[in-house]
């Protein structure tokens, strides 16, 4: 029995770092697994639609086998210590036999992702429903071989994909990134906007881990090449998957050797060291906004801050 973290790093429970399933890795290889468990009335479905999930009064909805949309792929998600859990994932909504989309499915007050409702779900809710994601993203585009383009079929569950050509076995894979709260000699906090946000939306920096590379060495080069910032110390705060579509965001925090900014100009169009009060004035005005909810980057930059960062004010009509 696989069990759940009791201790956590600088950053502490992170949303989506709160599994307490067990992930049954020397069941799910059993031949006939889920067949076993498709006939058991106790075994409950999570069906997920294009990465959203039924969430009634903060929680998850499973359901038992009959009541599971025809087609989709199943996935052994695992046993939460009294009932055993099935992933029944579509890439789109399933549809009935008239051609139409099954019940609910696309009913947007039911049916919510993972990034919606993460953070006010309890522990083993939030970790089915990233390992749900995660999953179901591999599974949804690996269908091929990548040596000899044959059609792969699936094994262990719905965690292994075969090429009967290659004699090849296929897992999911996960793409490390950091990402990094900078601080300077005075304790000011660097944060960027990227070109993708507009120019007014500021985050902390961050980029994939390269083949051959370390962490420390990754947050180093990252930093430098979207900041110029050059930076010592990186140290590791914690860690969350983020399942869109396959990503492990491994924070750190690090300082600055000088605090000189030169904004690579693709990635990052915008940097500035703020202090506490300057980054809670700018985020009350609604000069800037800041990442919230279920991202590392919004831990990183509280963790900084000491606390919640203030709500925008609100215009009066």
């Amino acid at each position: 029995m696989q069990n759940p973290v009791t201790s956590f790093p600088a950053l502490g429970a992170l949303p989506l770092a709160r599994a307490t399933t067990d992930r049954g890795c020397e069941r799910r290889t059993d031949d006939g697994w889920l067949d076993a468990l498709r006939v058991d009335p106790a075994t409950r479905y999570l069906v997920l639609v294009g990465g959203r999930a039924r969430v009634l009064d903060g929680e998850l909805v499973l359901i038992e086998h009959a009541r599971v949309p025809a087609g989709g792929t199943e996935i052994y998600l695992g046993f939460d210590g009294i009932t055993e859990i099935v992933l029944h994932s579509f890439h789109d909504a399933p549809a009935s036999a008239d051609g139409q989309a099954g019940p609910g499915s696309t009913d947007p007050e039911q049916w919510l992702g993972l990034r919606d409702v993460a953070a006010g779900l309890g522990a083993r809710d939030a970790g089915l429903f990233v390992e749900a994601v995660a999953i179901a993203n591999w599974n949804h585009s690996v269908n091929y071989c990548p040596r000899c383009g044959g059609k792969l079929e699936l094994r262990a569950s719905g965690w292994v994909k075969h090429c009967a050509a290659e004699d090849l076995e296929h897992f999911p894979r996960t793409d490390p990134a950091v990402i990094v709260a900078i601080t300077d000699g005075d304790d000011r906090l660097l944060l960027g906007a990227n070109k993708a946000w507009g120019g007014t939306r500021f985050s902390t920096l961050a980029g994939f881990v390269e083949p051959g590379e370390s962490l420390e060495s990754a947050v180093i080069r990252e930093v430098a090449e979207e900041s110029g910032v050059i930076v010592s110390d990186p140290r590791y705060m914690g860690s969350q998957p983020w399942p869109f579509p396959r990503s492990l965001m491994l924070g750190f925090t690090a300082t600055a050797v000088g605090t000189e900014l030169m904004p690579d100009g693709e990635e990052i169009i915008d940097l500035r060291w703020f202090t506490r009060q300057e980054l809670a004035d700018a985020v009350r005005s609604g000069a800037i906004a800041v990442p919230s909810g279920t991202s590392i980057a919004s831990a990183l930059i509280e963790h900084w801050y000491g606390g919640v960062l203030p709500e925008p004010e609100r215009l009066e009509n």
